[in-house]
């Protein structure tokens, strides 16, 4: 196995992506739109996915976050409003605060459900970036709130409910793109705020879910601790900070290597992951090329991390399948009473 975590380039696994992944055995696989068409499609998918390395363990993830990323969406699917949503209604009503925390956990056992129904084990979610009112608007509503004991708070609901409903959570983006002034997908951003103020913002929620099974980095510099290189890239940043000053132990995956903040080839960039600290490289596109040499370029993966992530997986399996009828329609009923008292109309 090596540490890498591939997309795939359609709704159906094709003769040479099979054939690729037989041969250098991914550490697991992440789904967008063009992978979605319909529940039973999906299902077949990942099942497919699962037969094909012969790990019933397998990760496979995906981006449900709800509002503008939302990989699983209407009409198959509900239309699941941004994070942003649920920071808004507690702060604007702190009488309201209580309501917002419990449609929150509504909407992410929701969320899971629609996720393990397909076989889909792991969610980017929840995204604890605290956002800043001059930063680009690639994190915007998708951001809870602006205040980080508050952003802790939900993203700790999240991260629970996500995990109750058979599916592994995923913080991101260590240790925090909210004041990034452009975004990592086009360009490298740089943040030249003081340690004393990323200590005070921007660290806090992600020091408090540092138990998170999961983590993705943040394709951002920060002056402050590295000037040189992105965190994704960085050892200091890794070793120093989030290892070590936020103490965070669980599985470290970088952002999407494919994004326009990191330079050099692809198989320059997943070493450069590994080398500075991350378990896992994510690479998301599909394009085969790039996977091959990716594969050539990677490591095979120690064997403690197959064993980590199959418990991991593992661990899930007394969700099943799914809540039953009576216990999804139950849930959606009392999401949408809350979610209709809560929000204005």
């Amino acid at each position: 196995m090596i540490p890498v975590l591939f997309g795939l380039a359609g709704p159906e696994l094709l003769f040479e992506e099979r054939r690729l992944f037989q041969d250098c055995v991914p550490a697991g696989f992440i789904l967008f739109k063009r992978n979605v068409e319909n529940p039973a499609q999906l299902r077949r998918l990942t099942d497919s996915l699962r037969h094909m390395t012969g790990r019933e363990h397998l990760p496979i993830l995906i981006d449900q976050e709800g509002g503008r990323v939302q990989r699983m969406g209407p009409p198959r699917w509900r239309a699941y409003p941004a994070m942003g949503v649920f920071g808004h209604m507690a702060r604007q009503d702190p009488a309201k605060a209580a309501g917002a925390a419990s449609a929150l956990r509504l909407h992410t056992r929701l969320i899971a459900d629609d996720l393990r129904r397909v076989g889909i084990t792991v969610n980017c979610l929840p995204l604890i970036d605290v956002p800043q009112p001059d930063a680009d608007g690639v994190i915007g509503d998708r951001a809870f709130d602006d205040d980080p004991s508050r952003v802790a708070a939900l993203g700790r609901i999240v991260a629970d409910a996500l995990t109750a409903g058979g599916v592994l959570p995923v913080i991101k983006h260590i240790p925090g793109h909210g004041r990034a002034m452009v975004d990592s997908h086009e360009a490298l951003p740089r943040v030249e705020a003081a340690l004393e103020t990323l200590e005070k913002i921007d660290f806090p929620p992600f020091r408090a879910l540092r138990d998170a099974p999961f983590a993705m980095t943040a394709h951002v510099v920060y002056t402050a601790l590295d000037a040189a290189v992105p965190a994704t890239l960085s050892r200091v940043v890794i070793r120093d900070w989030i290892r070590g000053h936020m103490g965070y132990r669980g599985l470290l995956m970088s952002d999407d290597i494919g994004m326009n903040a990191l330079s050099g080839t692809m198989a320059d960039r997943a070493r450069g992951c590994i080398a500075a600290g991350c378990d896992l490289v994510l690479h998301c596109d599909g394009d085969l090329d790039a996977m091959r040499s990716i594969a050539d370029a990677l490591p095979q993966a120690e064997p403690i991390l197959n064993t980590r992530l199959s418990c991991l997986v593992g661990g899930l399996s007394e969700a099943g399948d799914g809540l039953s009828h009576s216990d999804r329609l139950d849930l959606e009923q009392r999401y949408d009473h809350l979610m209709k008292d809560l929000l204005p109309a």
